[in-house]
């Protein structure tokens, strides 16, 4: 059954904001957005009325751990490095996810509907992201995007790791040649591959190579964990060499060379940005980076990398960036379409459109405003969460099996 969602501040993203506005939902999907004048709404749709609140799409975090490092449980529950070797590309994030981690309804909380889950930053190569909805009853249904991108680490983390067992990587010159020695065997591969399929010959596949093979054709994405300048272009050099689609991660100083990457339009996952400055590579992270980045050309996403930042304040982040020269319009974009686009996401979540998921949420005011809340999250037109006024927190709908279903 249709539903629409009516006489809410519509806020599209893509699109100027609409008072009074109308989202018409069916099968999982946005069907119109208008004016209730411009919106057929069918007879029998399910009413949900959005007045008094502002009507924006469901969140995006970029870059988190949920699921994979899940909260109060110790090494038991953390399962987002596999730091037994430094190229790690058949490694996938979705065999770790548990969706019953509390953090699924922290983000419900926070407004947050879709996340990229990736590995950690052990490894030079980490592996294989992917999208997932907040709510869900398995990974079955959460996934939206099972073939995202591929994770790698500059800088202190791998070299660490690694420099404390004694082997390779334990310095930076070490964690790319790793880099430059999978990516080198891997164009060695798919030449093999390829004489093996032009003469009808089978070939033995290898998982990890099988995936940055699809790293170089463009399929999937480089997800670069990177902090410091001279890390990120070492990164921009890197991807110079072999041609692959990056996106930097944190990007800690990235404000300090932001007219690099405006240069070669590469686009930051920027954060966490209110964490202490534990180690040396974030020393001269500041609220400010948002704005600069912004200002000179670069395209940015928000990420709380939670667990690291509790999820339920990406947009907080987002707020206080704004209160450092951050533009408004630009942090809500930072939570929504960039991210969306920045992935090859945005033919599915960031806006508020026909055709997308009809992942919405009632927020009690401008969002930006940390005064506001989200009151009701819809994933896919289901509505998953609501503030309960009376008992003055939110509730989310039940993941459990129950037989009286």
């Amino acid at each position: 059954m249709a539903k629409a969602i009516v006489g809410g501040h519509v806020v599209p993203i893509d699109g100027d904001p609409i008072e009074g506005g109308t989202v018409l939902i069916d099968g999982g999907k946005i069907v119109a957005v208008g004016t209730e004048a411009d919106v057929d709404i069918p007879e029998d749709a399910e009413l949900v009325d959005a007045a008094g609140t502002w009507v924006l799409p469901g969140f995006i975090d970029a870059h988190a751990h949920l699921g994979v490092h899940e909260e109060g449980e110790g090494w038991a529950g953390n399962d987002t490095n596999e730091m037994t070797d430094p190229n790690g590309a058949r490694f996938r994030a979705i065999d770790g996810i548990d969706p019953y981690d509390s953090g699924f309804d922290d983000a419900l909380a926070g407004g947050v509907t879709s996340v990229v889950i990736k590995p950690g930053s052990g490894n030079p190569i980490g592996g294989q992201t992917i999208g997932v909805k907040t709510w869900g009853r398995s990974i079955l249904d959460m996934v939206f995007a099972e073939h995202v991108s591929v994770k790698s680490a500059l800088g202190e983390n791998p070299k660490r790791v690694y420099g404390e067992k004694k082997q390779t990587p334990s310095t930076r010159l070490g964690v790319a040649a790793i880099l430059r020695e999978a990516f080198t065997k891997t164009r060695n591969y798919q030449a093999k591959r390829a004489h093996a399929e032009s003469e009808g010959k089978p070939h033995e596949v290898d998982l990890t190579l099988e995936t940055l093979a699809k790293v170089l054709d463009g399929e999937l994405y480089w997800d670069q964990h990177v902090h410091r300048a001279d890390d990120i272009v070492t990164a921009l050099r890197l991807a110079d060499e072999f041609g692959y689609k990056l996106v930097i991660n944190h990007g800690t100083e990235g404000h300090l060379i932001a007219d690099l990457l405006a240069e070669r339009d590469v686009p930051v996952i920027l954060g966490p940005l209110f964490t202490t400055k534990s180690k040396v590579e974030v020393r001269n992270r500041t609220l400010r980076s948002a704005g600069i980045l912004t200002r000179a050309g670069v395209k940015i996403a928000i990420t709380t990398d939670h667990p690291v930042i509790p999820i339920n304040f990406l947009v907080y982040q987002a707020a206080l960036s704004v209160k450092d020269g951050l533009d408004p319009v630009t942090a809500l974009r930072a939570l929504t379409v960039n991210p969306a686009s920045m992935l090859g996401l945005d033919g599915q979540i960031g806006s508020l459109k026909p055709g997308l998921d009809a992942d919405v949420v009632l927020w009690s005011g401008d969002p930006l405003d940390v005064m506001n809340r989200a009151l009701r999250v819809f994933v896919r037109g289901d509505e998953v969460f609501h503030f309960d006024e009376t008992l003055g927190e939110g509730v989310s709908k039940d993941r459990r099996y129950r037989e009286s279903q």
